[in-house]
């Protein structure tokens, strides 16, 4: 009958316009998703949670702490990217790819997160801007290529073992630390060096996960990392040795009455999930261990909200 013709053709047309509807939500999710990733910007958010971590665990209140370091984030590992575009075909040819393509673009992205960073931060006073741009200083000195070409027998920081995880967890630790409690003009307690030390021992571990997914392209460029000196088993064994370090830390903290044992549960959630990830190390995807180490702190913060509503 003609009426049943007309609804089947209405049907079908129905369904093409559906299917293209989820190709289009699906293409531009993708899209989407690796400008996330692929960008750093997702990094920002992460860094934005660990500062509200460091405030929790210190009892300091809001202040805009979070925003600057989440745009400082953006920028120092945005032109970090694009920097490394070169070499980074090697060991990520996607976000390589990604990157060359949008250089321009995201160079201008992340001088304006610097500079708006740096606005913000001259309402917190001078301790507060020396602070912000210190991750931006520690950057030049560790990646930047001024160092050889000054004195060609020195070498980039980058490309020295150890002295590269350090430089990057001690201006982390230092920024994730100090921003908030200049903000807030507190007093730097016992807690202070407590929540420092830890974020130190979290981002060294943060930096060199990523470091075994990068191996080849590391010695392409000469830079010494403990995958590369060491292996990966060796790296691993390492990297638990930090993880219960800062067990240790967080148990002396509370031990001391230093910090809450609400908090320090919360801490330890973390903990066991890094101990965990560092377990994977060298047997699943790096790429997906990577990501999986920087949601930590999601994991934490998650874990503390059951603690703040204790309070």
């Amino acid at each position: 009958m003609p009426h049943e013709s007309n609804y089947a053709s209405d049907r079908r047309g129905a369904t093409g316009r559906t299917g293209r509807i989820v190709e289009l939500l699906t293409t531009y999710g993708e899209r989407a998703g690796n400008a996330l990733v692929y960008s750093s910007a997702y990094l920002a958010a992460i860094a934005m949670a660990e500062v509200a971590i460091a405030m929790v665990l210190l009892s300091l209140p809001p202040n805009p702490a979070p925003v600057v370091v989440g745009l400082v984030t953006f920028a120092v590992y945005t032109n970090d990217r694009v920097a490394d575009v070169d070499t980074d075909a090697v060991s990520d040819p996607d976000r390589s790819a990604f990157v060359r393509r949008h250089r321009d673009t995201l160079y201008v992205l992340a001088s304006m997160a610097y500079g708006l960073a740096v606005a913000i931060s001259v309402l917190g006073g001078p301790v507060a801007l020396a602070v912000t741009l210190l991750p931006g200083l520690f950057w030049v000195a560790y990646a930047a290529n001024w160092v050889p070409s000054v004195a060609p027998k020195l070498r980039r920081l980058k490309q020295v073992l150890v002295v590269n995880s350090l430089v990057v967890a001690l201006a982390w630790a230092t920024t994730l630390t100090a921003l908030p409690v200049a903000f807030t003009d507190a007093a730097v307690t016992p807690a202070t060096a407590v929540v420092f030390a830890y974020f130190l021992l979290r981002s060294f571990v943060d930096t060199e996960i990523p470091n075994v997914g990068d191996i080849e392209a590391d010695r392409a460029i000469d830079v010494a990392t403990l995958p590369v000196a060491f292996g990966v088993p060796a790296t691993r064994r390492a990297l638990y040795g930090v993880d219960l370090l800062t067990v240790g830390l967080v148990a002396a903290a509370v031990s001391a009455g230093v910090l809450r044992a609400g908090f320090a549960v919360a801490l330890g959630v973390g903990l066991a999930y890094s101990l965990v990830v560092t377990g994977l190390l060298g047997r699943v995807d790096n790429d997906a261990l990577a990501l999986a180490s920087e949601c930590e702190y999601l994991v934490v913060a998650t874990a503390l909200v059951g603690p703040l509503l204790l309070v």
